[in-house]
């Protein structure tokens, strides 16, 4: 199988940081189950100054580093991998973050796996190179295609029910529990194992 990953809070618990960030830096009181927007000026009531602070700490090199793995899901992508299936990690963090992202990922034994950076939320300036060096547009993207994706962010979901049909496992989170199952396709998962049974099934 080919089988896309989402990267923040699906395979890290990212959220669960932002809110300790926010906490610290500005003294916002939204604990991770209250986070309800996964537009974080939304979720946390931040003006674009104080957001944008907020990234740049959330995307430091030793922010990023600290994330806790989300339990299941270093263990879960090393068995997909020995077992042969073709495992993409497809992060809509910005491409300047490629370094710290990968060095995460070697240091939870999962260098061996793709990253792919993917201008998800129109966030990275127009691209300049012709060389996958930079993150996918939406477009460039649209053209992939996989048999499973775990996805956590409503944005994401919308793309991937356009995209050729494949089994997609929203992995439940506080701000996406509103989300409708857009397709047949969708399946929401609790945690990791149900991920596992989901895939499993295909």
């Amino acid at each position: 199988m080919r089988i896309y990953v989402d990267f923040d809070d699906v395979l890290c618990e990212t959220a669960r940081e932002l809110s300790r960030l926010a906490r610290a830096l500005f003294g916002c009181q939204v604990p991770y189950e209250s986070i309800r927007a996964f537009n974080l000026r939304e979720a946390f009531g931040l003006d674009e100054a104080h957001y944008m602070s907020l990234m740049r700490a959330a995307h430091a090199t030793e922010c990023l580093l600290a994330l806790e793995p989300t339990p299941g899901a270093v263990a879960t992508l090393a068995r997909w991998t020995a077992d042969g299936h073709g495992v993409e990690i497809v992060t809509g963090r910005p491409y300047a973050t490629h370094d710290a992202s990968q060095r995460w990922l070697r240091r939870h034994g999962l260098e061996q796996i793709t990253l792919i950076h993917v201008d998800k939320y129109n966030r990275e300036l127009a691209p300049e190179a012709d060389d996958w060096s930079r993150a996918l547009t939406r477009e460039e993207f649209a053209t992939r295609r996989y048999d499973l994706a775990v996805e956590d962010a409503p944005v994401a979901l919308e793309q991937l029910a356009a995209m050729p049909p494949c089994k997609v496992a929203i992995f439940d989170r506080p701000w996406n529990r509103a989300t409708p199952l857009l397709t047949g396709h969708f399946t929401r998962c609790r945690d990791w194992d149900a991920v596992r049974r989901l895939a499993a099934s295909l």
